[in-house]
Parts: C-alpha cells; sequence; structure tokens
C-alpha cells in the first residue's frame, strides 16, 4: 500500500504545489494536501506545522513542501525533530538527498521550477532509496542531536 504524502505551499508555493499534487495522483500517489489553497497572500510556517506533524504521526511517509525560495519552509520543516528536509532544485540533489540523508521532506523552490523540472525532480526523489551503511551512521548522529537539543530547550 503507496501511504499518502504531505503536500503544504504557501501563496508564493501554490502553483507548483498544485502541480506537484497532479503529478503525484497520476502515479497513483495518494496526498493529503494541507494548503494553501490559493495565491493569496499566506504565512508558510502555518501550512508546513500540519504537513509536517502528519508525517511524525505516520499519517503520510514524506512530504512536499514549496514557497517562493524554498528557504522558509526549509528552516520551519527541519525544526521539527525527524524531519529530515532538503530544498532541491536539479535532480543529482534529489537523489543525493534520499540515498545519502534518508530525507523524508522534498522542499521545492516555486519561483524557480517549471512543471518538467519538478516532476523530474519528484520522481527521482520518490523512487531513490536510501543507502543506509556509513550514511546511517550520520542519521544516528543527527538523531542524538536532536534529543540533546530537546533537552537543553526543556531545560530553558
Amino acid at each position: 500500500m503507496i501511504r499518502p504524502v504531505a503536500l503544504a505551499s504557501d501563496h508564493a508555493g501554490f502553483r507548483l504545489k498544485e502541480i506537484a499534487k497532479e503529478i503525484l495522483t497520476e502515479w497513483g500517489v495518494p496526498v493529503k494536501d494541507f494548503g494553501t489553497h490559493s495565491d493569496d497572500s499566506v504565512d508558510y510556517p502555518d501550512y508546513a506545522k500540519p504537513a509536517l506533524a502528519s508525517i511524525l504521526e505516520g499519517q503520510a511517509d514524506r512530504g512536499v513542501l514549496v514557497c517562493g525560495s524554498g528557504v522558509g519552509m526549509s528552516i520551519v520543516a527541519n525544526k521539527f525533530p525527524g524531519i529530515r528536509a532538503a530544498l532541491v532544485s536539479d535532480p543529482e540533489t534529489a537523489a543525493m538527498c534520499r540515498k545519502h540523508n534518508d530525507a523524508n521532506v522534498l522542499v521545492l523552490p516555486g519561483w524557480k521550477l517549471g512543471k518538467t523540472e519538478a516532476e523530474e525532480i519528484i520522481r527521482i526523489w520518490m523512487n531513490t532509496e536510501f543507502e543506509g551503511g556509513r550514511h546511517q551512521r550520520r542519521l544516528d548522529k543527527i538523531r542524538s542531536i536532536e534529543r540533546e537539543a530537546l533537552r537543553v530547550a526543556s531545560s530553558d
């Protein structure tokens, strides 16, 4: 069974989020669209948060976030322990973020990509497996850093 992919964008990423939704749906991948649902100005954290929570709660396996540059969504996403978001604008980075980092969130720059480029990036990201091995050791270190950061934050 294919698990859903969580989608979210702000106004600047709305067009590309809709393209991503269309692509994934055509491939038979279920999506959970957390908005926004127009190009009216909104704040990207408000849409990223529920999409990311759905991944951490097991309602979706992965996520695709889109804003104008991709930077804002990347910052928000990587605040969530267990989320490994990668800002991707080329096929090589799409492959490497899955192979080496097991990226579970793909962040796309809405101002930079058209449908053809986005489709190739999403296809590669969806179909590339994590290599494990020495890369797993690095992810384990990241998890350790996340746990330590949570301890520090909760002691304040």
